[in-house]
């Protein structure tokens, strides 16, 4: 498994050349390989998808499986960053020439196209679209890597695209890698040492094998602290966790790193909890899930926000304890979409309300007026922070005020 490649980083020399050597992904490689094989072969149906989305969280090896791919196949892989392609012009000049010529020193071509979640609303300007319709004309494989796919305006490219999950790697898989490294590097160092940098590495292969590197290049370890990965976890492996582990105190701060309200993650569990329990342990799921519901509506109805914590136990190590034993296996999570868009709605909604109050408690006109001008009203203030500041407005109002209010 351990490539003899020279090179000055352990994180690039033992990087993963083969199918073989990646471990924990054997459901992505199976779409990865019937995808590609069809490809060169020529198999491609109608209206079948031309393109591959690897999407999962940083450090899990998605670029590294796009470059394991062109080596299987024996292709010559075109490597572009989503950074340098945000707009329709740059799409045009880079990567078009790119989908139309043939390699000159291998019988295929991969393109990949990395982070694309890196292309945001503000700066795009048609790359989105440029890439989609790209994608429609393309003679090679296209792979997309991105740690986010659910953005928004990725939407589209989510339907054009096959998506494939590269799931978090295993605690146990990575502490097997950092002892056949020091091996193979003739290294010693404390096993304890190990545990805590596959720990605080957090899944992130690639912060594991660089604080190893460290780690391993020191007389002292004394005074050495390696800091945990604060990174940011989806609400699809925050629901893996609670649904597939075993309940434990950890999962008190499991929504800490999701970045979404506690009121949308609530949707999302009970979007999916009968995909995951039945019987006795749905009866149970449900139960502390309208507990949850209670102390929601205590919060907001008797500003009570200590019952925040409640409601985050209660959704948590609630919900994961409902079930008698842990998990296998894998399930599709489904988005909470009618629901979410009626939640938003209101939102949005209460949003308008709360201004319309502010404003006409602070010029003395009623609600009801407040509410029947508000694209007026909504002017006045948006032009004037003078004025928000007035009216004590929160970040939220202020964003909804400028239309970039969004909780999903």
């Amino acid at each position: 498994m351990i490539s003899d490649l020279k090179c000055s980083s352990w994180a690039e020399k033992y990087r993963p050349k083969k199918f073989e050597d990646i471990k924990g992904q054997d459901e992505a490689i199976k779409k990865i390989k019937n995808f590609v094989g069809d490809f060169h072969l020529g198999k491609l149906t109608r209206g079948k998808k031309k393109a591959l989305v690897f999407h999962g969280p940083p450090g899990t090896g998605k670029t590294t499986l796009a470059h394991v791919v062109a080596n299987e196949t024996r292709c010559e892989i075109f490597e572009l960053n989503a950074s340098d392609l945000r707009n329709k012009f740059k799409m045009q000049e880079i990567l078009k020439p790119a989908i139309e010529q043939k390699s000159l020193t291998k019988k295929g071509k991969i393109i990949l196209v990395d982070e694309v979640d890196g292309i945001s609303g503000y700066y795009d300007k048609g790359g989105i679209s440029e890439l989609l319709s790209l994608i429609e004309e393309t003679k090679y494989p296209i792979i997309i890597t991105a740690n986010d796919i659910w953005k928004k305006i990725l939407s589209p490219l989510r339907k054009k695209a096959e998506l494939v999950q590269i799931k978090e790697i295993p605690y146990s898989a990575i502490k097997d890698l950092m002892i056949e490294i020091l091996r193979s590097e003739n290294k010693i160092l404390d096993s304890n040492a190990v545990v805590k940098i596959t720990i605080n590495a957090n899944g992130d292969l690639r912060a594991a094998i660089n604080d190893l590197q460290t780690a391993a290049d020191l007389e002292d370890l004394s005074e050495t602290e390696f800091s945990e990965r604060n990174k940011e976890t989806d609400i699809f492996n925050a629901l893996k966790k609670i649904f597939k582990n075993k309940a434990s105190e950890e999962m008190l701060g499991i929504f800490d790193s999701v970045n979404l309200s506690l009121d949308e993650i609530m949707l999302w569990i009970e979007e999916n909890i009968p995909y995951e329990y039945k019987g006795e342990e749905l009866a149970k799921a449900y139960n502390r899930l309208s507990r949850a519901d209670i102390f929601k509506g205590r919060i907001y109805k008797q500003q009570y926000w200590r019952f925040l914590v409640y409601e985050n136990i209660l959704l948590s190590y609630g919900i994961s304890a409902s079930k008698q034993n842990p998990r296998q296996g894998f399930t599709n999570y489904k988005k909470p979409t009618r629901i979410l868009k009626i939640w938003l709605s209101n939102q949005k909604n209460f949003k308008k309300k709360s201004i319309s109050q502010k404003y006409a408690h602070y010029v003395h006109i009623g609600e009801k007026r407040a509410m029947s001008e508000f694209p007026l009203i909504r002017n006045i203030i948006k032009s004037n922070e003078k004025i928000q500041k007035e009216l004590k407005l929160t970040d939220e109002e202020i964003e909804y005020l400028h239309g970039e209010f969004s909780l999903y």
